[in-house]
């Protein structure tokens, strides 16, 4: 597998896709992933499966619909999570892993939260009272030339601009932004997390570094009304998975090892929601 750190950056959402196959060795290699990624760091169990397309009648296809959003895609990574304590982190660091794996096979990717039919999907999935299905991801060779839909996308959602550190990352309180000299070697982990995609690009993570400790506390600055889109699907609570995913993988892949630990710290944090610290070994 290439580079953790490169794989995030070379990451792009493509709602524009050719027609041509995915090789068949690529669909298993991300098969066989998928089928051993199971277990979120707060202990949900997930599954996931290819749902390929063009094993579908015309019929069919129609009632796993996209809103126009996703073109030329055949294939879609679809999965559920158990219902229960922080399953929305969980999908969201599990499902952001099969997305870097799919980069890693040189395929593009896209995060699908609500605009896709979510029943339609749950249907193919078999999904039990106990699960839900948060999110998708079509997969497929990228198209040169990006749809009018595409360019409009990113174009609300702001797809190239990201937050600066100083909005982002905190030192000892959230009165005092954290600089890269104060990170020291966690500033390639953090920047990984800057960089990770997120709902509309709200990029709700908030971390703060405990003065002179390796050790990181992770918020959520939820956006106003973002928690009742979709009931029970939480999609800023998944934006946190994606960070703790992009966090931890970069973190090890540069030998800096750690653990997450449930542990809120006496820190004022105004209306920002606790979720998770990284504690470095």
């Amino acid at each position: 597998m290439k580079s953790i750190v490169q794989l995030i950056r070379k990451r792009i959402s493509c709602r524009t896709y050719e027609g041509k196959a995915v090789e068949e060795e690529k669909v298993a290699q991300l098969s066989d992933f998928l089928s051993r990624n199971t277990r979120g760091p707060f202990g949900s169990i997930l599954r996931f499966k290819l749902l390929d397309l063009t094993e579908l009648e015309r019929k069919e296809i129609k009632t796993l619909g996209t809103y126009g959003v996703i073109k030329g895609a055949r294939l879609f990574i679809v999965g559920t999570v158990t219902r229960g304590y922080k399953a929305m982190e969980d999908y969201g660091y599990c499902m952001e892993k099969n997305i870097l794996v799919a980069t890693d096979l040189d395929l593009g990717t896209c995060w699908l939260g609500g605009t896709f039919n979510r029943s339609g999907f749950a249907g193919r999935m078999n999904v039990a009272d106990k699960e839900l299905l948060p999110a998708v991801s079509p997969i497929g060779y990228v198209k040169d030339k990006r749809s009018r839909t595409d360019n409009l996308f990113r174009f609300i959602a702001a797809s190239n601009k990201r937050k600066p550190w100083s909005e982002l990352f905190y030192d000892g309180s959230f009165k005092i932004p954290l600089v890269e000299k104060r990170a020291e070697k966690y500033v390639i982990p953090l920047e990984s997390v800057r960089l990770g995609p997120s709902a509309s690009n709200r990029q709700p993570w908030r971390i703060c570094k405990e003065q002179d400790k390796n050790v990181f506390h992770f918020y959520l600055e939820r956006t106003k009304g973002y928690n009742k889109l979709f009931g029970n699907i939480q999609l800023q609570n998944i934006d946190m998975g994606i960070a703790m995913c992009h966090f931890e993988l970069s973190a090890k892949e540069i030998g800096l090892e750690g653990n997450w630990k449930e542990d809120e710290p006496d820190i004022r944090s105004g209306q920002m929601e606790y979720i998770v610290s990284w504690v470095h070994l």
